[in-house]
């Protein structure tokens, strides 16, 4: 064990205790280590910005503050990907949550199995929204301009004999779909896959849980879509605070 780093983290511990700051004093009684000693790491926990002084009173600094928002992110990531763990188990299909952020469609966890693998990406799911269920149900969330503004920078293309022709016809379909309505799109993105995405709203945030299944499986489908519904319906208030990761 290195003693320093060991020192300056009970340090941190310390200060991280007082809301309102302390002096290099306290924190030296409060940690049972000898008052130059505190100083010196105080000064270079300082120096790193891990602490800040004011007034001769030592507060966590803007270093430790990202240390904790990144912490809190994995936590939340982490609440994510157990809970499609659980859903992919209960449900024995693949679990995809995605949402709209910055313009995109990103998809940000998908949960499968060997027995029930995940569709491929073989088009980037970025640029082909209105071909697979995620996409279509994100930008069902978006209001006329930014769906508009979407197909502009990604038109709608022919991906499967299946997929939506042309964007006035997408956008009509969109129109159609009501707040909580799930998306279901067959064979659209890819041959031989049946998707379906139920919308995630909170705030101005728009997200999504979405599964798959083999086209000869179709007949699950709706099914699979109202347990998730269900499952996401008692756990979104949890769900809410991980929208952000």
């Amino acid at each position: 064990m290195i003693g320093s780093v060991q020192r300056a983290m009970r340090l941190l511990e310390a200060v991280a205790e007082h809301q309102h700051g302390a002096p290099a004093k306290q924190l030296a009684r409060e940690t049972g280590l000898a008052l130059p000693t505190a100083y010196h790491l105080l000064r270079t926990l300082v120096h790193e910005g891990y602490l800040s002084r004011d007034k001769g009173l030592f507060f966590l600094g803007e270093a430790a503050e990202r240390l904790g928002s990144s912490g809190a992110r994995q936590k939340r990531r982490s609440t994510v990907v157990d809970t499609l763990a659980d859903w992919r188990d209960a449900l024995g299909v693949p679990v995809y949550y995605a949402m709209y952020r910055d313009g995109e469609i990103e998809v940000v966890c998908v949960s499968d199995a060997p027995g029930n693998p995940a569709v491929e990406e073989w088009a980037d799911f970025r640029e082909t929204g209105h071909a697979h269920a995620i996409g279509q149900c994100l930008l069902a969330q978006l209001d006329e301009d930014d769906r508009r503004d979407h197909l502009d920078r990604h038109p709608v293309q022919s991906l499967t004999p299946y997929t939506v022709r042309d964007s006035h016809t997408l956008l009509r379909r969109l129109e159609r779909l009501r707040r909580m309505d799930a998306v279901t799109e067959r064979q659209e993105y890819a041959l031989g896959a049946v998707c379906s995405a139920i919308p995630i709203t909170v705030g101005t945030t728009a997200a999504t849980m979405a599964i798959s299944l083999p086209a000869h499986q179709a007949d699950r489908l709706p099914a699979a879509t109202r347990q998730l519904q269900n499952a996401v319906g008692r756990l979104l208030g949890s769900l809410a605070l991980s929208i952000s990761i």
